[in-house]
């Protein structure tokens, strides 16, 4: 992988739609695409966190991943989720969509088990080796084990061509700062949380990567490009309207809740389709949904 993809902006961790028996749904997952790219998203990642890759199984993510980039039909670019524990079933994922026509993939370092950190690297370029795709590092410790690549090795990785790009999934915009520092233009860096994205682009961050997005995308690139042109007055005014929805989650006002939950009972009271997770994930609560819905009129989302 020579060419560096020049991507920025808006990108959702698209959710899958499920119905109320677990089934997935095609049809409503494509609509749910289309209203995020309507509302000015920049690119869609498809089967990551917030997609519920981890309630699939390797077919389901393949045929979810074909969905989506049906339904983006070239209008942004699709980065498709194939990271796997199994370096072997994370090159058959990453091929397979390649074959599909994803414009990118988005790799997790190896989850629940803790290899070496040599090994991961080897991971990694094994990847490579077998796809032309470019990569996205998911760098997110929390859900891989408890490994970490500190900056500099982000910046070794994307020196030896194995990444060209990163979501930084950490609360800290420190990440990103060093980045930037460290690669230049020579690797797009993403942040990858929702405590403070607004900090992140004015560290310099290329993009925004969250599941967050599935709900506030409209908002989300009206912020991106308030801190492109330098509008921090703007881009302060729409973080503190978003900042409540967050602390929803964050700070667990409702009671213990999922933030996908919250997502799917926003689109619905939009009048969007925000359709099931599959289990244990739960919906809100009737009591949830009222807290939900009373914050989102006073934020002038509902009349």
């Amino acid at each position: 992988m020579s060419d560096l993809p020049i991507i920025s902006g808006i990108f959702p961790a698209t959710m899958t739609m499920f119905n109320a028996s677990g089934a997935i749904d095609e049809e409503n997952t494509a609509r749910h695409v289309d209203f995020l790219i309507r509302s000015g998203a920049h690119g869609i990642i498809a089967t990551g966190t917030s997609g519920e890759f981890i309630a699939m199984t390797e077919s389901e993510r393949l045929r979810v991943i074909q969905v989506v980039i049906d339904a983006a039909a070239k209008r942004v670019p699709v980065y498709a989720g194939t990271g796997h524990f199994s370096t072997r079933l994370t090159i058959e994922l990453t091929q397979a969509a390649e074959k599909m026509g994803a414009d990118g993939v988005i790799i997790i370092q190896p989850y629940y088990q803790k290899p070496p950190k040599p090994a991961i690297i080897e991971h990694f370029h094994a990847v490579r080796r077998e796809t032309s795709l470019p990569i996205m590092l998911y760098n997110n410790p929390h859900y891989a084990g408890c490994v970490e690549f500190t900056s500099r090795e982000v910046a070794r990785l994307a020196e030896e061509g194995l990444i060209q790009s990163v979501k930084s999934a950490f609360e800290s915009v420190v990440p990103v700062q060093d980045l930037r520092y460290l690669c230049g233009d020579q690797l797009r860096v993403f942040y990858g949380s929702f405590n403070a994205p607004m900090e992140a682009f004015m560290a310099g961050a290329h993009g925004w990567v969250s599941g967050f997005l599935n709900l506030f995308t409209h908002e989300a690139v009206e912020m991106y490009n308030a801190c492109l042109a330098g509008d921090v007055v703007r881009a302060r005014e729409i973080w503190q309207w978003l900042l409540p929805f967050k602390h929803l989650y964050s700070h667990q006002l409702l009671g213990p809740l999922n933030d996908i939950a919250i997502y799917r009972a926003g689109l619905e009271m939009l009048g969007q389709h925000g359709g099931y997770s599959r289990a244990p994930f739960n919906p809100l609560t009737e009591t949830q949904r009222a807290g939900l819905q009373e914050l989102m009129q006073k934020q002038g989302m509902l009349a």
